[in-house]
This record gives structure tokens, C-alpha cells and sequence, in this order.
């Protein structure tokens, strides 16, 4: 098994650490991982992705320009990577802020409301784990007990308290994230 994931949105949504997030649940799994954040220079609000790589084998190299899953949290970041998506993959999307939805059809696609999930529970910060919870769902890479230990490996200690409310999100998008086109 080898999953090669892009995650990619504006700065200050969480996708690196969504990304860090899955990559130590991977290796605490023992899997072979790869983690390469991309942003651009503005800390919030600028573009920032970052692919992962989760593997039962050895991982050659980390670049990669074609991926079995792109979890995708703006616009810029569906007209950038919809077409990175190799035929018979899967793209998530969250549809705020989506102007012009993802048009192919040889890929499954699936959208999770996330950014209202987590305004109506009050907590915007867990907006990630949300859209980490839908991904879980369709392709189970990490078992729920690693993603625990991703959780206190890349989350500061001082933020330990809330890791039930981030592993509640994560239940949360497992039910609500929902299919647009599938083959």
C-alpha cells in the first residue's frame, strides 16, 4: 500500500500540520513516510500545501507530480492541483469559498463543509482534523490509535488538552463528508 496525499490551501487552515498530523500517525504505525511542505512567503493567507507519502514500502523519493488523493481548501488550490489527481483517485474538497467545482470525470470526488462544521461548533481551529476525518473515512490509512499518538507527537504539549475536541472533529467529518461524483 502507497498513498501519495496533496494537501493544499491558504496559509493559517492547518494544512501543514494536517499533513505533519497524518505523517507521525503514519510512522507510529511503522510505515515509511515522506512529509515536504510548500508555502509561500506570507504566513496566514498565503498558499501552502504539502504532500505525504504513506507506504508499507521504502519511499524513493518525496517529489512527486501525480497523487492518489488531493484534499483541497481553496480555489487557487483546485485550478493548481485538480489535475495532478491520477485517473481512478479521489479529491476532497471543501466547497467555501469554491467558485468553479472540480469538472473531472475519472476521479471520485467528494466534498466535506468543514469550514461551517466547525463555525457551528464553535471552534474554528479543528476546521483541519474535520477534513482529516473525511479523508479517514474513504481511505483508513492510519489506524484511529495512531492518529491519537499523531496528535500528542506533533501537537505542543501545552495543546494537549484539546486533543479530544481535534479527535471529536475527526468523528465529526467522518460523518458529514459526501460524494459529488464517483465511478
Amino acid at each position: 500500500m502507497t498513498e501519495e496525499i496533496i494537501i493544499a490551501g491558504f496559509g493559517g487552515q492547518g494544512v501543514l500540520s494536517m499533513g505533519k498530523i497524518l505523517a507521525y500517525s503514519g510512522v507510529m504505525q511503522d510505515k515509511e513516510v515522506s512529509w515536504m511542505p510548500s508555502y509561500g512567503p506570507e504566513m496566514r493567507g498565503g498558499t501552502a500545501n504539502v504532500s505525504v507519502i504513506i507506504s508499507d514500502e521504502r519511499i524513493s523519493s518525496p517529489i512527486i507530480n501525480q497523487f492518489d488523493t488531493a484534499i483541497i481548501l481553496n480555489q487557487q488550490s483546485l485550478d493548481k492541483f485538480e489535475h495532478t489527481v491520477k485517473p481512478g483517485g479521489l479529491l476532497i474538497y471543501d466547497p467555501n469559498g469554491i467558485i468553479h467545482e472540480p469538472t473531472r470525470k475519472d476521479i471520485n470526488i467528494y466534498k466535506i463543509a468543514a469550514t461551517a462544521k466547525a463555525q457551528e461548533m464553535g471552534i474554528s481551529k479543528v476546521f483541519n482534523m474535520v477534513v482529516l476525518g473525511g479523508f479517514l473515512k474513504l481511505k483508513p490509512i492510519v489506524a484511529p490509535e495512531f492518529i491519537h499518538k499523531g496528535l500528542e507527537k506533533s501537537l505542543p504539549e501545552r495543546h494537549h488538552a484539546l486533543i479530544p475536541q481535534n479527535e471529536e472533529a475527526i468523528e465529526i467529518g467522518k460523518g458529514i463528508i459526501e460524494p459529488v461524483y464517483t465511478l
